[in-house]
């Protein structure tokens, strides 16, 4: 049964219990990708592991999101700026022990593509700060295979 988290607004991303960012860089340029988070929210079931289905709601301004495995977030888009800055916090989950989630992407121009910045900022007990920081080295390596599935998708004519 999904539970109501707290909503927390975009200066959540420097004052979270918990913040994990990763970077990557990819090799389209950032209004590419930008488009690739902002506009195509399906095609994330396509590069970004494991998001089974990904699909816009509230004209946009929301997200439905469901991961391999079940766990469901119903998600409201903070920031849209193109080329630049796109962030979502989750309303509700089904997943145990969150209070709060934001995920914060940054896009800058790196040597003719984009260097992302994904930070993932989230509150819950101390079990799960715990858990999350262990899962750290995961996390980070699902993060650039997926920039790495975002860029082969992106090259196709």
């Amino acid at each position: 049964m999904p539970r109501r988290l707290r909503p927390v607004e975009l200066d959540f991303v420097a004052s979270a219990p918990l913040r994990l960012v990763f970077t990557a860089e990819a090799a389209a340029p950032p209004e590419v990708v930008y488009r690739a988070l902002a506009d195509d929210v399906p095609g994330w079931a396509e590069w970004f592991t494991g998001v089974s289905r990904a699909v816009p709601t509230h004209g946009g301004a929301g997200r439905d999101v469901r991961l391999t495995g079940g766990t469901r977030f119903a998600e409201t888009v903070l920031a849209a700026e193109p080329d630049a800055h796109y962030a979502y916090r989750v309303d509700t989950t089904n997943a145990p022990g969150l209070r709060a989630l934001l995920e914060d992407w940054r896009l800058t121009p790196a040597g003719g593509g984009t260097r992302l910045r994904w930070t993932f900022a989230a509150d819950g007990p101390a079990p799960f700060r715990w858990l999350m920081t262990a899962a750290r080295p995961g996390l980070g390596r699902a993060f650039r295979d997926s920039v790495r599935a975002l860029d082969r998708r992106l090259a196709r004519p």
